[in-house]
């Protein structure tokens, strides 16, 4: 439990430590991505608050993207200069999509002189993403009343790069998210995410879920560097069966030593491209198109008593 602390604490220093290409989360933007939203009724859900700062009303259009990024339901809500807008999935995702993970795009539209409340969400307003900066900003949680959890899920800034309609987005709609790591369009400059995990091989015990997320097709089966906490290294394999949003369980990893049990999983995404790559909803592949990308780890022990969220590290 100690080396788990510590290692989490330099995560987070190394995270704070960078500036150029660093993730950014907690700044007014032109929008934000929320990277993993799911909801088994109104005690399971994904929430949502958003603020605006924006000088005047501003619309805001949301889009819930499937785990190939395939368009499934949208909306659009109003918001008035220093308004909170809280946004809970399980009341605003409309019918049939329970249990269906994936993510949220919320991007503001265009504010026209006599912008009103009334008349925010008109389909004019939806023809382009909004230029200005200081716009919205959200958080997120991931609410579990049975469990009594409230687990954190980190909301990516902006700004969003975003081509076409923001009421009719589609796989190849969001292009780049200002706070993800950017993703060359080839293996020159290769990013490298140290994804952390916490298990013990034990089901109901320490337990790890590895969220990865992009604007491009990451779908695939990925050899990656294993390493725990004493510094011993072992080539191993993760498959993401999904192209935008997944996770995998580290426990599951074939061929890991059993004593790997604390310690990072280092990927680095264009390295190259999977074998069994397969592109999913016109989105194309990181490898192909570069992009934006995201990870972090949901960890859960006995000894925490809640779910607990890390950041994945990148340089």
């Amino acid at each position: 439990m100690k080396k788990f602390a510590l290692a989490a604490v330099a995560a987070a220093a190394a995270l704070g430590a960078g500036v150029a290409q660093a993730y950014t989360v907690g700044t007014f933007q032109n929008g934000v991505v929320v990277p993993n939203v799911i909801h088994n009724g109104a005690a399971d859900t994904t929430a949502v608050g958003l603020i605006n700062q924006a000088a005047t009303v501003v619309p805001v259009f949301w889009t819930f993207f499937n785990q190939n990024s395939g368009h499934v339901t949208d909306g659009c809500f109003p918001m008035t200069p220093k308004d909170y807008q809280p946004f809970v999935w399980s009341s605003m995702s409309g019918l049939g999509l329970e249990g269906v993970r994936g993510y949220l795009v919320f991007a503001v539209g265009l504010t026209p002189a006599g912008i009103t409340t009334a008349n925010a969400c008109a389909a004019a307003n939806s023809a382009g993403i909004n230029a200005a900066s200081n716009q919205i900003s959200a958080n997120a949680f991931q609410v579990d009343t049975v469990n009594k959890d409230l687990a954190f899920v980190p909301v990516i800034d902006g700004p969003l790069a975003i081509a076409g309609d923001l009421s009719t987005m589609g796989p190849a709609s969001l292009t780049a998210v200002g706070g993800a790591r950017a993703v060359p369009a080839g293996p020159s400059v290769v990013p490298m995410f140290s994804m952390r995990y916490y298990i013990d091989g034990a089901a109901g015990g320490n337990d790890t879920r590895i969220v990865v997320w992009s604007t491009g097709s990451h779908a695939g089966t990925h050899t990656v560097n294993m390493y725990d906490d004493a510094q011993n290294r072992k080539s191993v394999n993760f498959k993401l069966n999904f192209a935008e949003l997944d996770w995998f369980d580290p426990e599951t990893i074939a061929g890991r030593p059993a004593s790997f049990v604390d310690g990072f999983i280092e990927w680095m995404p264009v390295a190259a491209l999977p074998a069994d790559y397969v592109p999913a909803g016109g989105a194309g592949s990181l490898f192909a198109l570069g992009g934006s990308a995201f990870t972090y780890s949901l960890i859960s022990a006995p000894a925490f008593g809640a779910v607990q969220t890390v950041l994945g590290a990148h340089n």
